[in-house]
C-alpha cells in the first residue's frame, strides 16, 4: 500500500476515549431474539502507522463486572460463575499481533483474545471511519469493527436447553466496535 500524506500524518500513538466508544456484543436469545450489551468501564491504546499500517497495533482491557445488557438480573448471572467468573477473572484483554490493509478503508487487525484466562486468537474487521481535530484541540481517528466468536472456545458453555427445542444462548456472539481514539503529545 502506498502511503498518502493525509494518512501518514495519522502515524502516532492513541488512547481510546471510553466516553466515545463502544464495545458491545450480541447474542441470540431463545432461538428467537438477539440480546444486545456491552462493557461500561475499558481501557486501551493505538499505534498506527500511516506509512505501513501492517506496525500498527491495538491492545484493549475490559473490566467484566461493567457488563451492561440493560437487565441487572442478566448481567448478574453473566458475572456468576454460570459465565464471565468476575470474581476470578476480573478482567477480559485483546492484544494484537498482526495487521493489513484489505484495500480503500478496511483493514484488519489480529490478536489474542483472553477470556476466562483462556487465549484464542481473533481476527476484527476495521473500516477507518475519518480523523478530525475536537473542539477542544485534540486529534481524533475514529473506527468501526466486527468480529464473530463461539463463547465456547473460551469455556462459557453454560446454557438451557429449551422446551420446543434449541438452546437460549447462542454459542455464536457477534462484537462490534465503535472506536474513537485520540492522539496522545
Amino acid at each position: 500500500m502506498t502511503s498518502t500524506p493525509d494518512l501518514a500524518t495519522l502515524t502516532g500513538e492513541y488512547t481510546i476515549d471510553p466516553a466515545h466508544t463502544t464495545i458491545g456484543f450480541t447474542a441470540r436469545h431463545a432461538m428467537v431474539t438477539n440480546v444486545k450489551g456491552k462493557f461500561l468501564d475499558f481501557s486501551g491504546t493505538l499505534h498506527l502507522d500511516g506509512g505501513d499500517p501492517s506496525r500498527s497495533t491495538a491492545s484493549l482491557d475490559v473490566t467484566m463486572d461493567s457488563i451492561d445488557t440493560g437487565s441487572p438480573d442478566r448481567d448478574g448471572h453473566l458475572k456468576s460463575s454460570d459465565f464471565f467468573k468476575t470474581d476470578e477473572f476480573p478482567t477480559m484483554t485483546f492484544r494484537s499481533t498482526g495487521a493489513e490493509s484489505l484495500g480503500g478503508d478496511d483493514y484488519r487487525i489480529t490478536g489474542d483474545l483472553t477470556i476466562l484466562g483462556t487465549t484464542k486468537p481473533l481476527a476484527i474487521d476495521l473500516e477507518f471511519n475519518g480523523a478530525a481535530k475536537d473542539p477542544f484541540g485534540n486529534e481524533r481517528v475514529g473506527f468501526e469493527g466486527k468480529a464473530e466468536i463461539k463463547r465456547s472456545e473460551w469455556g462459557l458453555t453454560w446454557n438451557a436447553t429449551l422446551e420446543t427445542g434449541g438452546v437460549l444462548v447462542s454459542d455464536k456472539i457477534k462484537l462490534n466496535f465503535d472506536i474513537s481514539a485520540i492522539k496522545q503529545g
